[in-house]
């Protein structure tokens, strides 16, 4: 029940509340207004007639004077019929002093409307006329009119017309009224009203309110621009302060390399999509050889100078969609994706060894050696999955480890005699 009630609400926009109010205003002027001059139209009428019929019995006293004192009643009622018939008279008689009916004229009841005369004829016209008949100094016949209400149904059918002509152009100076209130009025509201919206389903707030001629409606609408204003400066702290911490959630603050959590979820979107798309990539696995050394013979401070370096270094040689994260100590690793061919790695690789061949130069301008142990994982032919790829390429890393260390060994080997002989 509830719901069908406020299904059945139907609730009246500000243009038709201003349309309906201009209307009601407009048709109660015009009726009380109309009623009245009506009012005061009829008491006239009624004095005029009360007048009218005053006259026209003194004309048929006048005229049939003679036929009264002679008593010829044929002369008489022709004296009624040419007089009364052509005025507002519905009928008149002629009663001798003694009490008899000398003439009597009415007026044909088959005319239309005679009825509804009559009755108009009877609520607003004044009672039936009489007037004696003075000859000689007496009274020798009476004469009594009753009036007719033709002349007052004309009369209100043209104060109808008038009326409803009156409503009419009312009505359209009403509407036409409503429309030039609407265009001070409802425009600025209806401006507010799509700003508000815009602001509270598509959070657009660049959007404005534009001037308005009104004083209170203008103050209104800068009121909500100057909101607007403070809104929108504090979504753009709040985005900058997001962006802020984003980039503090998924990024090494020494390097400024991405961290292991936003790594491992682009790792994860490039197993995604080579399984989808049949996209093939590698994943390398980079050391510093001998960063422990580093950082207790050096300091902190020097290992993470060589850290800065190293991100540097090997940043410039990636391609533009290529990654490289830094996990945690010493440890990087490089996603490069997508690979057409294994020698895309290769050269990677090498240019990677190329530019750490380049001694290190510390803020104390000092330099340092410093070299990577790189190892590779390919997809899908090293692991399909994250944690393969990741497993593979830190063996194969530490297995270039030990090489390395190794290789380094039999130099010192072989370096050791020529040493000694000198």
């Amino acid at each position: 029940m509830i719901s069908f009630i406020r299904l059945g609400k139907k609730r009246l926009t500000l243009r038709q509340s201003l349309d309906r109010t201009h209307l009601m205003v407009s048709l109660t002027a015009v009726c009380l207004v109309g009623g009245l001059l009506t009012a005061m139209a009829m008491l006239s009428l009624r004095f005029y007639t009360d007048h009218n019929l005053d006259l026209v019995a003194r004309a048929i006293g006048y005229t049939t004077e003679a036929a009264v004192v002679f008593q010829d009643g044929e002369a008489a009622r022709e004296a009624l019929q040419n007089i009364a018939s052509h005025e507002d008279v519905a009928e008149v008689s002629i009663v001798l002093a003694s009490g008899k009916l000398l003439a009597y004229w009415s007026r044909p009841a088959s005319l239309p409307w005679f009825a509804l005369e009559r009755q108009l004829a009877e609520l607003v016209l004044p009672g039936p006329i009489e007037l004696p008949m003075i000859h000689n100094g007496h009274e020798v016949a009476r004469i009594k009119l009753v009036g007719h209400g033709q002349y007052l149904l004309s009369f209100l059918v043209q104060v109808l017309a008038a009326m409803l002509v009156c409503m009419l152009l009312s009505t359209l100076g009403a509407l036409y009224i409503a429309r030039l209130m609407q265009r001070s009025i409802t425009t600025p509201l209806r401006s507010l009203a799509q700003v508000a919206h815009g602001v509270s389903r598509e959070r657009s707030l660049k959007l404005r309110v534009p001037e308005a001629s009104i004083t209170e409606l203008d103050t209104l609408g800068q009121d909500f621009n100057s909101l607007l204003d403070e809104l929108e400066a504090w979504q753009a702290h709040q985005e900058r302060e997001n962006a802020s911490l984003l980039h503090l959630a998924t990024h090494d603050n020494l390097t400024e390399l991405p961290n292991r959590a936003l790594f491992e979820a682009r790792l994860q979107q490039a197993v995604n999509n080579g399984r989808a798309r049949a996209e093939r990539f590698s994943l390398l696995y980079l050391d510093c050889d001998n960063f422990k050394q580093i950082n207790d013979n050096l300091g902190h401070g020097t290992g993470d100078e060589v850290l800065v370096a190293i991100a540097r270094r090997v940043q410039h040689q990636l391609r533009p969609q290529d990654l490289v994260a830094r996990l945690g100590g010493d440890e990087f690793v490089v996603l490069l994706s997508p690979i057409s061919a294994d020698r895309d790695v290769v050269d990677i690789i090498n240019r990677i060894g190329k530019a750490m061949a380049e001694p290190i130069a510390l803020a104390d301008d000092s330099r340092l050696d410093c070299t990577l142990s790189i190892g590779a994982a390919h997809f899908p032919t090293d692991g399909d999955s994250a944690e393969a790829l990741l497993q593979h390429a830190d063996h194969a890393m530490y297995l270039a480890k030990r090489q390395g260390k190794a290789q380094r060994a039999r130099e010192s080997e072989v370096h050791t005699p020529k040493e000694e002989s000198r």
